[in-house]
This record gives structure tokens, sequence and C-alpha cells, in this order.
């Protein structure tokens, strides 16, 4: 049996995985909605050599608040030895991924297993 941790919010759960720490973004991502993310997404892409997988699998709904919560994310990790990976396999969100650059940027993979279990420089699919 696997021990899922409560949401911090009714957007985000965090765990940890394998030596990264997972954020889930979970339902409407909106603006409300990143307003609740941003203090934990701020909090995890921290500390230093943070290894990070935001996981869209969950999210029924990704609007521009969404991507700034990505551009955020990977501003703060990429000044640093850290890593950044996007788990993403939602044909309308990829769509969105692709249109805005995001995915050259931040390659998403399909799932949270290809993400973690991938070698440390490697690049997600596009």
């Amino acid at each position: 049996m696997r021990y899922e941790p409560a949401p911090l919010t009714r957007h985000l759960r965090v765990r940890h995985d394998r030596g990264h720490t997972v954020l889930e973004l979970r339902g409407e991502i909106d603006i409300a909605a990143a307003a609740e993310i941003v203090p934990h997404l701020d909090m995890a892409t921290a500390e230093p050599g943070a290894r990070i997988v935001i996981d869209l699998t969950h999210v029924e709904f990704f609007d521009l608040s969404g991507l700034r919560l990505l551009y955020r994310a990977r501003q703060r990790i990429a000044d640093g030895p850290g890593r950044l990976r996007l788990v993403c396999a939602h044909p309308l969100t990829l769509r969105m991924l692709r249109i805005t650059g995001t995915s050259r940027l931040l390659p998403p993979w399909p799932t949270l297993d290809a993400a973690l279990e991938h070698p440390e420089g490697a690049s997600g699919p596009l």
C-alpha cells in the first residue's frame, strides 16, 4: 500500500519520490489555484540543488496562470544546480505547451515514472 499525503491545497499535493520533490497539481489550474500554489512552489524550489517534478497528470484545466507557474519554477531552478521535470500527457495541455514554446524549455514526460527513472542529464521527449 502506498502512502499519499493529504493535499496542501485543493490544487496541490507535495510528496517525495526517488530523491525528487513531486508537486502534483490537481483540478483546474487558473489564477485562483496559482495563488494557492505559488508559496509551496517557491518553498520547494528554494533549496540549492532541488530536484523537482511538476506533475500535471490530474489537471483538468490549465491556463496562462499554469504556464506562469512553470516559468516561475524553471527560472528559480535554472540559476543553480537543481533540476526541473514536467509530466504531462493531456493533449490540450501539451498543445498549449507546444504553441507557447514551453515544451522546448521544459520538455514534458508522459508519466511520472518516466520522469523519475531517466538519467540525470537527459531531457524529456517532445
